[in-house]
């Protein structure tokens, strides 16, 4: 998709204070610091979407000091088309800036028809891979993640695709999305073996979403892994968007696979006392709810989705105050629990 604009044949200069301010941490025991906050192109920036809106957010997250922006095969929609409005981008305002930037990409699910293009056979990561780059229009990406277990293929196969993938010099670093802990200790150790470096699992995780604390953050810590957390705030129902009813545009009143009328009225009680905690503390909930996240050490970034510049800046201003009280951290579990 071409960027049409009055700006097109202005070049793009980022803001020379953009590390000043974001705060970075090291990944597991790898040699890589992600910014606390990432920017994710799960939604916002495929082809049904204003690609010079895409290009802004982008423009904007860079200036912030966020150099990871975090893709896969299937992002859009239509398939395909984040990477591909990401590439144009890229190429239009990053390319010098290239070898500052952490580009991600994954496989998993569900891509092309037929037996080959979902799971994590070889031949479907590989052959994704391939065409995630060209569509990025780049020779390697950071880090390159199988999206989610495959129970039908045995994982020295999918974990050694992950190895020659690197060992091709098409990715730096590998991860996984979605295992389990038992799943992922085995993940890791075939890793180990082939001496590849596993850097990064990324999950889901927020204040009603706590599946990562019954051994997965512990399972991580014991292999030097990162954590990167995805849906930190909950599809959107922890922020204030539900607080006074179902606004017309939102996801919930489209009643979309993760969020629906539903689920935001089962949970406006627990919503509206955390809240308030957000408010003692000077923040909006979708801030306190990115901080909160980031209290595991074991968590290297959370990535969040951002559908505007406004928002991309609220969201990052959650970095101001990372602190709790053990008495607000009490309080969040009893209103969650």
């Amino acid at each position: 998709m071409q960027i049409n604009d009055k700006s097109e044949t202005k070049e793009y200069l980022a803001n020379s204070q953009r590390y000043d301010a974001m705060t970075y941490n090291r990944t597991g025991k790898s040699g890589i610091l992600l910014p606390a906050l990432s920017l994710g192109l799960w939604h916002n920036f495929g082809f049904v979407d204003s690609i010079q809106n895409a290009r802004n957010v982008l423009r904007c997250a860079f200036d912030l000091g966020i150099t990871h922006f975090d893709l896969a095969n299937n992002y859009g929609p239509p398939y395909g088309s984040a990477e591909e409005n990401f590439g144009t981008i890229l190429k239009k305002d990053f390319k010098n800036y290239r070898d500052e930037l952490f580009i991600a990409s994954k496989a998993g699910y569900d891509m092309w028809p037929g037996p080959y293009g979902n799971f994590g056979s070889r031949k479907y990561l590989i052959s994704s891979l391939d065409q995630s780059l060209k569509r990025m229009g780049l020779d390697y990406v950071d880090i390159f993640y199988h999206h989610r277990p495959d129970p039908d293929t045995p994982l020295e196969e999918t974990m050694g695709a992950l190895a020659d993938i690197v060992r091709q010099g098409k990715a730096l670093y590998v991860g996984i999305s979605n295992y389990q802990p038992k799943e992922t200790q085995e993940a890791a150790q075939i890793l180990k073996h082939l001496n590849v470096p596993f850097i990064l699992h990324q999950a889901r995780y927020s204040m009603f979403d706590r599946w990562v604390e019954n051994g997965l953050l512990n399972t991580l810590e014991d292999n030097g892994v990162g954590c990167i957390a995805f849906s930190p705030l909950a599809q959107g129902m922890l922020t204030d968007k539900y607080l006074k009813g179902i606004p017309k545009d939102s996801r919930a009143a489209k009643d979309l696979t993760f969020l629906n009328v539903e689920t935001v009225n089962s949970t406006i009680e627990k919503v509206t006392k955390l809240n308030a905690i957000a408010e003692n503390r000077n923040q909006k909930l979708s801030q306190m709810a990115l901080a909160w996240i980031l209290r595991q050490p074991q968590v290297a970034s959370v990535l969040i989705g951002a559908s505007s510049t406004n928002q991309l800046k609220e969201n990052v201003k959650a970095l101001d105050n990372l602190q709790f009280s053990k008495e607000e951290l009490d309080l969040i579990d009893k209103i969650v629990s």
